[in-house]
């Protein structure tokens, strides 16, 4: 990635993001669970995976899944600063994910190497992005934040903003979220929930990402 600029590593991102459809949002406990869950999201045919840094677990396991698993495509989510921005890159993860956008973050993301998919809530947090040269955005909290009416009065003003909304998509409703023309994926924690992941029942969440992307090609 190195010498292109924002711009350029917004359109990387969109073209692992694009075909990928859902993205599964990790939050991984145990450094144990890390590559058997990545081997059992990616045989389902879910290959782009956000591993979130919130539990002591997280580097290690991301690590591991991108050593062994070299199918995943392993970003890292819950980047908040510059130095969690620096410790993704240095773990080789292929993008990172902010659940918000501080100045100060956007203005490291626009200096570093690693594709940002900042996240925004509100029309001015989305602005301050596009001024840094981001439109591709995260929606975060999506249902909480006004849902598909609120992304569809921001298309308006910003008509050529893609977005990956997430919170409080689900099974139920990601297909309706993707089939809006300003979004590109949709992230999610529910092909894998953590009762799922701590019992290591790994079949069973390869057949839930199998029929999940199923459904979503017969729409």
């Amino acid at each position: 990635m190195t010498g292109l600029s924002v711009s350029e590593r917004q359109a990387a991102l969109e073209t692992i993001l694009t075909p990928a459809r859902i993205i599964p949002v990790l939050t991984i406990d145990r450094i144990e669970d890390g590559v058997p869950l990545a081997r059992a999201l990616v045989a389902g045919g879910v290959k782009v995976l956000e591993v979130t840094f919130r539990t002591e677990a997280a580097a290690a396991a991301a690590k591991a899944m991108i050593a062994e698993v070299p199918e995943a495509v392993v970003g890292i989510g819950t980047v908040l600063n510059a130095d969690d921005l620096r410790r993704a890159q240095a773990l080789g993860a292929r993008f990172a994910v902010s659940p918000g956008a501080t100045p100060e973050l956007l203005d490291a993301a626009a200096a570093s190497d690693l594709p940002l998919l900042p996240g925004v809530a509100t029309a001015s947090e989305l602005m301050q992005a596009r001024a840094r040269g981001f439109d591709l955005l995260k929606f975060f909290p999506a249902e909480q934040s006004g849902g598909i009416p609120m992304l569809r009065a921001l298309a308006g003003p910003f008509p050529h903003t893609r977005f990956c909304p997430t919170g409080g998509v689900s099974a139920a409703n990601a297909a309706t979220w993707l089939a809006e023309p300003n979004v590109i994926a949709v992230g999610g924690s529910w092909l894998c929930p953590a009762s799922d992941v701590k019992a290591g029942n790994w079949e069973v969440i390869t057949g839930r990402c199998i029929d999940a992307m199923k459904s979503l090609r017969r729409k």
